[in-house]
Parts: C-alpha cells; structure tokens; sequence
C-alpha cells in the first residue's frame, strides 16, 4: 500500500468529523469515565495535521483547500469550521480543570491490576505522563491556531472566546510542563542489588563480569553523571543527584509514569501559581518507564519546534521550563542511546526482545520503546550510515516478530503486543488504592512512525528503498485494522481483521491507535516535503550527459543559420535550451530528472541532425 499523507488524512478527518458530530453537535462520549488522554488524542488528529502542514490548515477560511472542506463537512463550511474548533477546545479546557487547576486524569486508560477489584473515581482522576505530553502537543497546536485565526477574524465575541482559549491553553501548558519536570527521574542502584543485577546483564550479555561493566559504565557515563548532578535542579530531589556522584553505582533516567513520590514543587512567579494551581503530591515510584519516557520525549520536542519558535509560542516563564525539559530531553537520549549501543560488537538493543531492569518484563515492545529513543537521538545530529543500517535491521526484526512481514500463529506471542497489549504495573499506584496498571497497544503505529523517521534520517538508497518498502508493508498491516462497521468506521482499532486469532474488539475505538497514526501520516508528510537522495553515480552519468547535450546544441546553433523566432525550429530550439537550463538546476538535487531532461534534449537535436541527413 502506497503511503499518500494527503488522502489518508483526508480519510481519517472525514470518519472523525463522521463519529464526532452527533446531530451537528460534538460529543465526547463518557465511556469508562473521562480520560484527558483520550480526549486530548481525539482533538490532535484534527489540529496536529491543521499546525503541521500548511496544505491542511483550518485557520484561514478563504484558503482552505477545497478537498479539506470537503472532509469537514459535517463540521460546516471552511467559515465555521475554526470557529466550531475554538469551541471545541475551550470546551475540552473546561472539563479538564477544577477550582484548583488543569486536571491530567488518565480515566479509563487506567486499569486494576486485579481484575476483580474495581478503580476509585479518584484513582482515575491521577494525572499520568501520557497526558502531560500530549497536553504540550495539543496546548501548542491551540495556541498557533488562534494566533493566526485570530488574527484573521474580527467578530467581538470571537475574539473574546479566542483570547480566553489562549489563556486557558497556556495556563495548561505551564502545568504540563510543570508536570513533565517533576515526573522525570534518576533511579541509582547498587550493582550488587537486583536491579543492578538485571541492568549489569543487560549491558554485559553474559561476556562481561560486574567490575568490567561498572568500569565501562563508568567511562561512558563520567561526562552525563556530572551534568545531571551540577545542572539538573527543576523537580530532582537533593538525594538523588548526592547518591549519583558515587560512580560506583549505576543508574537509569528517563519519566516515571505520574509525579515522582517526594518531587519537589517548581517555582513560579505568583501569578502564574494561582492560575496553575497547587501542584500534586507525587505516587509514582522515581523509577523510569520506557514507555512514559519515549512518550515524554515526543511531547517535548514540540517545545522547540520551528513552528514554536517562529510564532513565538512560549512565555518568558515557560521558555525557562522548556529550557530545563529541554536539558532532560537531550540527556536521556543520550543515556539510551548509549545503554543501546554499549557493546559496540553486539549491541544489547540487538538481543531482542529487551528486558526492564526493575520488574523484569520482556517483550518485543520495550525493544521497540528503544529504539525509538535512538530514533530521537540520531535526529539531533549527523549519524553513519553503518549505524542506521543496523537500526534498520533491528526495526525488521521487530515487524517480523510482531506479526507484521511474518505469519502470527494464535499461540505466538506476536498477536499479543497488538491485542491485549503489553501491560505494566504502575509503581506507587497502591498508596491510592488497588494497584493500576497500564496497556500499550501502539506497537504497529509506532513501529511505522519510527521506519518513516528512520527513511528520512538515512542518505544510503539502498536503505531508503528497503525502508519504504517495510514502512508500506506496516502500513498495510495498520490500514487493515481500520473498523469496518458499527461506531467508528474508517477509524480504529480492529485487531482481529489483521489477526483473525486475537481477541474481538471490547469497549470504544481506539483514539490512542487513531492519533498515533494521524502522526505517522504527518511523519510522513515531512518525509516527502524533504529533497530526495541524490544518487552520486547517476548525478555523475547526469552530468557527463549534459556536457554532451551542450556541445551539440552550440554545433547546431553554429553550423547552421538561427532560424526565425516564431518559427517551428526556432520553438524548437528555445524548447531545447530551456531543458538544458533545467536540467543544469536540478543535476545536485534531482539527477534522475535531470538525466531524463537532457535524454529528451539528446533525442530532440538528433531529430534536427536527421532531418538534415546528417
């Protein structure tokens, strides 16, 4: 299945405007409770593509793409569609916030550990991570919207709902930020203690004793170790970074799945306090999740994003939280992307499936949560292409045991990190009641998301090529899980259509599933607005031909007399040297069009020579 970001979008905006708007009206829907995760999805596969990509945008009527309209129409016309947008979102700002401020509940995707006990609604209410992140995302859409829609519109009562939006989306911003500050985490351990234990075989594989890990651990970490305690001081309690100067321990960082047990409270000024409100005491255990990390991550970077940064986005005060996540952001993936690659003859992200060190759950999931990270780091810089080639070879495996390139028996585990998911236990959540946990069901989403970043990251065409044709082959899996009938047609998550042995689908559609590909359509978009990869041979052969193409027309123009101007020939000729000149432009960035320019201005000047019997 080709990619095409454009039609697929226009799809998935036509079902969600579809299921969304019941009888003109938006509806939320109170399934298992409200979840501000869920809700923040469902409105992210409208605004990311509408911030994102200008050929989607909703803010400016009188350029609204008419296609685009067309997918909205149950929304209104391209006039009342932003209008009905600051609406919606006011409203999704209003039910998650009470008199104490923005609330980061994750509702139903919160499940008993066991279950025959049943959640507290307060249990429920627990702000999570996931919520966090996608809060920045959606809070930086809402803000670049109605910075421009606003500016566009001069109705008095929609300026007034547009400036109050505003102030209600950053005001939530601050507090997600405030959020993602204080559930970031480093977790030191003795190695001699369990944990310590399972991260020294992670590292050493069995070909390693403890002292030679703890000795390269410590080479390769001395410079990070020393940043984290003299730098990191937002939401990172005094012990922690006192316990980490002992280079004799090990240590992990990256997002505990809610507010760190013991976070210290971030300062603010006084105003944005009050409006922010009081910030939680932390429950979760200051042990870092793969999962919440690589979702924190995603959130983050849209902090510093060309879009935030050219519309001038951020506050003075939030500018300085996103400096800090910023810092946070950048040292995990460094220590993930070093953790993954610490045996540079066999990397431990290549003993697949990968293990958590704290509870010891394995799966092909937390292999693919990795890699993700490394995705994240190779963007920041410049990489070798034997690096990516063996990231690429890892991401084959996983679609392979994941079902995906590969055939899935009922009994192997591949059905089970689509449906039910992999589930984990969420430390501390016992203080609050039964204990939680939490399901990931992303694995296919992501995994595509990652191969179309990867596609983009790679020079090497032969990878290019083997990339495309993993992220169409994923797409197809994806696309095929699309539900077919009864509530949320054309939207997902129908497992059993791409796994008949899986479980059926139980409760709402997925809108965890649907967002992430609403990114993974994005991604791709980003791709394709990028230049292709010049092909050095055939920019060489491209080359050699247009200096052949060009002694043959200075020959003809010079042998012959210069035919009249609005003559055929002299047409002709203009024609000829206007394809030279193109062809010229485009040799260093597209040498196949260049090559096939100057092939047609080969065989038109040899059409001249032979009329002339030469």
């Amino acid at each position: 299945m080709q990619i095409k970001p454009r039609q697929h979008l226009l799809d998935m905006w036509q079902a969600v405007a579809r299921h969304s708007f019941d009888g003109g009206e938006w509806s939320w829907g109170e399934w298992g409770g409200r979840s501000s995760v869920a809700d923040a999805e469902r409105l992210l596969c409208l605004l990311y593509p509408a911030t994102e990509i200008p050929a989607f945008r909703l803010d400016t009527p009188d350029v609204t793409e008419p296609d685009v309209a067309k997918a909205l129409r149950n929304v209104g016309d391209a006039g009342d569609i932003p209008t009905r947008l600051v609406e919606i979102l006011g409203d999704f700002m209003d039910r998650h916030r009470d008199e104490n401020g923005p609330l980061f509940a994750g509702g139903h995707y919160f499940a008993p550990a066991d279950p025959r006990q049943q959640l507290s609604a307060e249990q429920r209410k627990a702000d999570v991570v996931d919520s966090y992140s996608m809060s920045v995302s959606l809070c930086l859409a809402t803000l670049a919207f109605c910075q421009v829609y606003r500016a566009g519109t001069r109705r008095a009562s929609t300026l007034a709902r547009i400036d109050r939006l505003r102030e209600d989306a950053g005001v939530r911003l601050t507090a997600a930020m405030v959020g993602l500050l204080r559930s970031f985490t480093v977790d030191v351990v003795d190695i001699a203690s369990d944990q310590g234990q399972a991260l020294a075989r992670l590292l050493g594989r069995g070909r390693l004793s403890d002292r030679q890990v703890l000795q390269r651990f410590q080479r390769r970490f001395t410079s990070l170790r020393a940043v984290i305690t003299e730098s990191l001081r937002l939401g990172l309690d005094a012990d922690v970074r006192d316990q980490l100067r002992d280079e004799r321990r090990l240590f992990e960082c990256g997002w505990a799945w809610s507010v760190v047990k013991g976070a210290p409270e971030i300062d603010l000024a006084p105003e944005t306090a009050r409006a922010v409100g009081g910030q939680p005491q932390g429950v979760a255990r200051p042990v870092p999740y793969l999962h919440f990390t690589v979702v924190a991550l995603d959130g983050i970077i849209d902090l510093f994003s060309e879009r935030t940064l050219v519309l001038g986005l951020l506050t003075a005060e939030q500018q300085k939280l996103s400096d800090a996540l910023r810092l946070r952001w950048e040292l995990t993936q460094q220590y993930w992307s070093a953790i993954a690659r610490f045996d540079d003859d066999v990397w431990p992200l290549e003993d697949i499936p990968w293990r958590t060190t704290l509870q010891q759950l394995e799966s092909e999931y937390f292999s693919l949560t990795v890699v993700s990270i490394l995705v994240h780091d190779r963007m920041r810089g410049p990489t070798s292409d034997h690096d990516l080639r063996r990231i690429i070879g890892v991401v084959e495996r996983l679609a392979e045991r994941g079902g995906i390139t590969g055939g899935a028996s009922r009994a192997a585990p591949a059905i089970g990190v689509h449906s039910p998911g992999v589930t984990m236990p969420l430390l501390g959540s016992e203080s609050l009641g039964p204990a939680m946990t939490w399901t990931m069901n992303d694995y296919s989403t992501q995994l595509l998301k990652r191969t179309v970043q990867l596609c983009a990251l790679s020079r090497d065409i032969p990878s290019v090529d083997r990339l495309h044709r993993l992220a169409e082959t994923i797409l197809d899996h994806v696309w095929a899980r699309r539900i077919k009938e009864g509530e949320g047609v054309g939207l997902w998550d129908d497992v059993p259509a791409a796994h008949p042995p899986s479980p059926v689908r139980q409760g709402p559609l997925s809108w965890n599933l649907t967002e992430r590909v609403t990114e993974c359509m994005v991604a791709a978009h980003k791709l394709y607005d990028q230049p292709a990869n010049p092909s050095v041979q055939l920019s060489q052969l491209a080359r050699d031909t247009i200096s052949e193409a060009a002694h043959l027309l200075g020959r003809e123009q010079e042998e012959h007399p210069a035919p009249a101007p609005r003559s055929p020939q002299g047409e002709e000729i203009r024609s000829i040297e206007a394809d030279l000149r193109r062809a010229r432009q485009l040799v260093e960035v597209q040498p196949g069009t260049a090559f096939a320019l100057v092939l047609g201005v080969l065989g038109r000047l040899d059409s001249l020579a032979r009329a002339r019997g030469v």
